[in-house]
């Protein structure tokens, strides 16, 4: 069975083809540079960048593969959550492959293809526990199946990506700040007491980063020589080594908050859902090296392997919407031209229909 994944849910246009669960090729266009500029995805340009790109890194794809539409046998959508134009954009491409192929149709939880890429690599075991760390969510799911995902905690307001992202806006860095954080937060030493841990004093499994957030604007705030004179990326060769060092030390005591979060919600969860067999940690803040860490720590004190993508496969790619769509495929599962983008903030639907397995 070969499978077409598109990812167009926010900044990245991503085309991947999957063959009976093996990773075979992908094409992959940023706009990070063009969002750089505003600090931030602008909804409308990334919408007519999806437009622009999806029919060139189609086109691409296939003729390195040399492959024709009628080799597809199942064309996999992200369908939500994101921006709503974005997923459209995505959407309508595959409706029209499907539609003059006859190739299956399905629709892709976003957030589930997330936690679902390791198995691109690695085989993955149910039940699993899943925290999924992006720039829109921060996730818990008890995970019974490809096609069974129980949500046990979620992001109240600012998810950890985003809190990243902000927090290094905050000092003139440009979009998307989270990766420099990570880089330059490892030449730091971490003050365990420079900003808090958000949102643990409670008995429930869901996030809140907006403290966190506001506590790094008033650290910033107060020390305002950390912030670049313009938008860069800071250079220890030119500036004041002591202010590179405190710069660095501040990254190194964010990554650790957040990090720390995690962690207490995620060992709290595992205490709650015994049996699991892995803990999968996906998204984009999972390519953080002291996430990584973290969460080693935790899958080993309850002696289950931590199951991660690799870096590549954390932030959002095609791969893992085609390998989550062969896996539900698979299943049985497919959706019908009806099938419609679900905005960040809904639910996306499991409105499937389902035949015998392909």
């Amino acid at each position: 069975m070969l499978c077409l994944g598109i990812e167009s849910s926010c900044d990245e246009t991503g085309l991947a083809l999957v063959r009976d669960g093996k990773f075979i090729a992908e094409k992959l266009a940023s706009q990070v540079d063009v969002h750089a500029l505003f600090g931030g995805v602008v909804p409308e340009i990334a919408s007519r960048e999806h437009l622009r790109a999806l029919p060139a890194l189609y086109n691409e794809l296939m003729q390195e593969q040399s492959l024709t539409a009628d080799d597809i046998d199942v064309v996999a959508v992200a369908r939500g959550p994101g921006l709503q134009g974005c997923l459209l954009m995505g959407l309508n491409f595959a409706k029209g492959l499907a539609l003059s192929t006859g190739a299956t149709l399905i629709g892709v939880n976003h957030l589930w293809a997330h936690l679902t890429a390791a198995g691109l690599e690695q085989e993955l075991q149910y039940p699993s526990l899943g925290l999924l760390v992006s720039g829109g969510h921060t996730h818990i799911y008890l995970i019974k199946s490809s096609s069974e995902f129980i949500l046990l905690g979620r992001t109240l307001d600012d998810a950890a990506g985003e809190a990243f992202d902000k927090t290094a806006k905050l000092l003139n860095i440009p979009y998307p700040g989270g990766k420099i954080v990570d880089d330059l937060g490892r030449a730091g030493n971490p003050d365990r007491k420079m900003f808090p841990t958000p949102y643990i004093k409670n008995d429930n499994l869901d996030f809140s980063f907006s403290g966190l957030k506001t506590a790094a604007a008033l650290y910033v705030q107060a020390n305002p020589e950390l912030r670049l004179s313009t938008m860069g990326i800071p250079d220890s060769e030119t500036e004041d080594p002591e202010i590179v060092k405190r710069r660095n030390d501040m990254f190194a005591s964010f990554n650790y908050s957040v990090a720390k979060t995690l962690s207490v919600k995620t060992v709290r969860a595992l205490e709650r859902n015994k049996g699991v067999k892995s803990l999968i940690v996906a998204g984009g803040v999972a390519a953080n090296s002291v996430v990584r860490t973290v969460m080693a720590e935790v899958a080993r004190k309850f002696s289950i392997p931590l199951v991660l993508p690799s870096p590549k496969f954390c932030t959002d790619n095609g791969a893992m919407i085609a390998f989550s769509g062969y896996l539900l495929a698979k299943e049985g599962f497919r959706h019908g031209f009806d099938l419609e983008a679900i905005p960040r903030g809904r639910v996306v639907p499991e409105d499937w229909t389902r035949v015998a397995e392909m």
